[in-house]
């Protein structure tokens, strides 16, 4: 009720399991999970989502105030730990920055598989180039290592810049970095 009183359309689930069970691999939104549960707990479910490389955040609540509970959540990646009785706007509060979160790391996601595209749509030459641009390699430094001509390595420079749809070389490095690929 807290959460719909907010504008928002809760989805509840009798246990873990049966969350996990309905859980598209591409779910948006953010997860409110008590700590103890039947079957999985709220820290198992964490590192069930992590293993999925779920990108929902998690906030568990708990009626028991153990550090040690609270220490293990947040190793496994939850995003707030918060004790009953709770504030409304407190909790409100973490779901909103949960969700926020969660689009951002949504949308880092979706930008990460786009360059993740590119540099697959490249030839094989093409990614030795970027490569060897990655390693800060000159035109002729590249040139010379893949014993091509200058002139070459300017045509698949350019080719890969087109494919990657970089403006610049600053911005084809830092896509290329962000995508985790280099």
């Amino acid at each position: 009720m807290l959460l719909r009183s907010d504008g928002l359309n809760p989805s509840g689930f009798s246990s873990a399991q049966a969350f996990l069970d309905v859980l598209p691999p591409e779910a948006r939104g953010c997860i409110v999970s008590d700590v103890r549960m039947p079957g999985m707990d709220g820290v198992e479910l964490l590192k069930t989502l992590k293993r999925r490389h779920c990108l929902m955040p998690v906030i568990l609540i708990t009626g028991h105030a153990d550090v040690t509970v609270a220490v293990q959540a947040m190793k496994a990646g939850a995003a707030e730990f918060v004790q009953k009785p709770y504030e409304s706007d407190v909790l409100l509060g973490h779901v909103r920055a949960a969700l926020e979160e969660n689009d951002e790391a949504m949308d880092a996601s979706s930008r990460r598989l786009r360059v993740l595209r590119r540099i697959d749509s490249l030839t094989a030459r093409e990614r030795q180039v970027l490569d060897l641009i990655m390693q800060g390699a000159s035109n002729k430094a590249i040139a010379s290592g893949l014993t091509i001509s200058p002139r070459t390595v300017e045509i698949y420079r350019a080719n890969v810049m087109s494919k990657m749809r970089a403006e610049s070389l600053s911005e084809l490095i830092r896509m290329t970095l962000a995508s985790g690929v280099a």
